[in-house]
């Protein structure tokens, strides 16, 4: 994919991304260092990612921490960064259940600290990264249109996301703060570590590669817009530059629906595995059964075109897996691929 057009509006800036060490967060930044930035600082406090999930290059600056974290936040923003690619969050719905205050904490106080400085310190654009599996709630309209949200929403994951965007719209219109909301689908690519709470692709795959069925919660036959992460960069790094994109919530999704048991024969098939497929209930808070976006409005402002074929996606899922099992299995201890 040529970014080339797109990294040249970065030239000699300085970019924050707060989450840098996750999956999309990574990309994010292998993208930004192929081109010629002044500085990338992340801030990730490696609660759910991993420094060895960063390359090594003199331009990044990594700061371990949290956005709850006064101190760091000053030390970030006393750099003053040009662009803000707001990305760090407490993940996951389930984990959201589990831990409903700490999502509170995270998802809402933190985002509401990196509005606070980025209001003192005046970026060129603040991008959040929000979630369109999140906004419009289980009973929306197919495709899924950036002019409708829900307000009955499943997890406190979704409602904290939706206030996420509600602070960026405050700051915008209150602030004139140059924001922008990033409506993620189901993104997917090398980069993400397989664990509890992790997607549903590396935790398939990883399970695949040891020979276990893999286990749907559900019939198979739910849906998904599955986003392979280097289209869902080139459209964050748009957002980031984008005029028409300041104000607006933009979905970044493949525009194709892909169900489950689709998705699970072709990892099986992909890694050779014998074991199949196995059925578990339906967890009680999943309520969505068809997820798909429409991306008519991503390419209209920003010039959006995803370009991944879905089954090469799933391929280099599978690559990263191998290439780095040694950093995964030490990550992750000796219960890899056993959940």
């Amino acid at each position: 994919m040529d970014y080339s057009k797109i990294l040249d509006k970065y030239e000699n800036s300085v970019v924050l991304i707060t989450g840098g060490a996750g999956c999309i967060g990574s990309n994010l930044v292998r993208i930004l260092l192929s081109g010629s930035p002044r500085k990338v600082i992340v801030l990730d406090d490696f609660s759910s990612s991993y420094l060895w999930n960063l390359p090594k290059d003199n331009r990044l600056d990594v700061v371990e921490g949290s956005i709850l974290e006064e101190q760091k936040l000053k030390q970030v923003f006393y750099e003053r960064p040009d662009f803000v690619f707001h990305l760090a969050a407490h993940f996951a719905n389930q984990n959201s259940i589990d831990h409903p205050e700490t999502d509170l904490m995270v998802n809402g106080l933190g985002h509401l600290r990196i509005m606070e400085y980025a209001r003192l310190t005046e970026p060129q654009r603040v991008f959040f990264a929000g979630s369109g599996c999140s906004v419009y709630g289980s009973h929306a309209p197919i495709p899924f249109k950036e002019t409708m949200v829900s307000l009955t929403l499943d997890t406190p994951y979704q409602i904290h996301k939706l206030l996420g965007e509600l602070y960026c719209n405050h700051y915008h219109e209150t602030y004139d703060l140059k924001t922008t909301n990033g409506r993620f689908f189901n993104v997917f690519g090398p980069g993400e570590v397989p664990g509890p709470y992790r997607n549903v692709i590396p935790i398939f795959t990883w399970r695949a590669m040891h020979e276990k069925p893999l286990l749907i919660t559900g019939t198979g036959d739910e849906t998904r817009d599955f986003a392979y992460v280097g289209d869902v960069v080139n459209g964050i790094l748009r957002m980031g530059v984008f005029e028409k994109a300041v104000g607006e919530a933009i979905n970044l999704a493949s525009g194709k629906e892909t169900s489950i048991k689709e998705l699970a024969t072709l990892i099986n098939e992909i890694t050779g595995n014998p074991a199949g497929i196995e059925y578990r209930p339906k967890r009680s808070w999943d309520k969505s059964n068809r997820r798909l976006a429409s991306i008519a409005k991503a390419k209209e402002l920003i010039g959006y075109e995803p370009q991944m074929e879905f089954k090469q996606g799933l391929k280099n899922v599978h690559g990263w897996l191998k290439s780095y099992k040694s950093n995964i299995v030490e990550s992750i201890g000796p219960s890899a691929g056993l959940w």
